[in-house]
């Protein structure tokens, strides 16, 4: 009777012709690991074709922003010859010159207009952050009922009033003709508040609980802890109130009947839908083309965003990133 014999497959492994576990197992291990070190798909050196399509990609997005900024300062900059030949608008001008923009300041129509954009986007974005990080750092803390409550008030947020109830409101409350109702109506907006709150959610625990129980109240923990560790997303939100404010100008048309009270937008506006008509009403003998004018009343709105965006850019990614992390 023949006694069958079971073999472990090391075993089996070792009494096969030129087959070495040792060897074998140094195989697979050598596999493994150059598996192991091969790089993911989107670390690889892209190919010359996908670089060449992208640069071309960018290359065109940059020209559809760039260009009609160029057009913009050089038809403002360009004499009245060079708009008349052109139909109205230059790529380049020929003979720069800046009557346009000495047009606009020799009244005190425009530097009064961005007087009142100037007051409006400083005192607005600054309660604007006090009334968004107060009650974001007020519903990132634990409250009664948790979480019901939470998304009670962000769905309140999410409708706006309308616009004869703003009017009727506006009206009622005596701010016709007022700065005010160019501020009040914009000083909380939902995305910010979301954007602020799962920031401050992001902050670990351990140093709120251990400044409580060092005795520091709620004002404290939000000053002294809270608002440092939090620079990048205020500079994020407070941009975002202030473009917000410094472009706005359709309240002003509905609440603002005092030409003295204009901000910078509304005029443009009536610089645009009148032309010359609004031109005249600049107290000057001698009036360049509307074309002009109208230009050159862009660029003054565009250029104070213009030089505030570039203090703010390295924390522009940081702050809507991290605080969109957590919600």
């Amino acid at each position: 009777m023949t006694t069958l014999t079971s073999q472990n497959p090391d075993t089996q492994e070792n009494t096969r012709p030129g087959g070495s576990l040792a060897a074998r197992r140094a195989a697979r291990s050598q596999a493994a690991a150059e598996r192991d070190t091969r790089r993911p798909a989107w670390k690889e050196r892209p190919s010359a074709l996908y670089q060449v399509i992208k640069g071309v990609i960018l290359v065109l997005f940059s020209a559809s922003i760039l260009i009609p900024i160029l057009l913009v300062v050089s038809t403002s900059l360009a004499d009245d010859q060079q708009l008349a030949q052109a139909g109205g608008f230059v790529l380049w001008p020929e003979r720069p010159t800046i009557k346009a923009y000495q047009t606009i300041f020799a009244g005190p129509m425009v530097i009064g207009s961005l007087g009142v954009s100037a007051f409006i986007t400083i005192v607005g974005t600054a309660l604007a952050l006090f009334v968004t990080i107060t009650m974001a750092y007020a519903t990132s803390r634990p409250v009664l009922f948790g979480r019901p409550v939470i998304l009670g008030v962000l769905f309140t947020l999410l409708f706006a009033p309308g616009l004869i109830p703003s009017f009727l409101m506006i009206r009622q409350l005596g701010l016709l003709d007022s700065l005010w109702s160019l501020i009040l109506p914009g000083i909380f907006g939902a995305f910010n508040f979301v954007v602020m709150r799962s920031f401050f959610m992001n902050i670990p625990t351990e140093l709120i609980e251990s400044a409580r129980i060092d005795g520091a109240s709620d004002w404290q923990i939000l000053w002294r802890i809270v608002l440092p560790l939090s620079k990048a997303v205020i500079a994020v939100v407070g941009l975002f109130y202030a473009v917000a404010f410094w472009n706005s100008f359709f309240n002003a048309l509905l609440y603002i009947n005092d030409h003295s009270k204009w901000p910078i937008q509304l005029l443009l506006r009536n610089f645009v839908v009148q032309g010359s008509g609004a031109a005249d009403g600049l107290g000057v003998s001698s009036v360049p083309p509307s074309q002009s004018i109208q230009m050159a009343v862009v660029v003054v709105a565009l250029v104070p965003i213009l030089l505030v965006y570039p203090f703010l850019q390295k924390h522009f990614t940081k702050g809507v990133l991290t605080g969109a992390v957590k919600g």
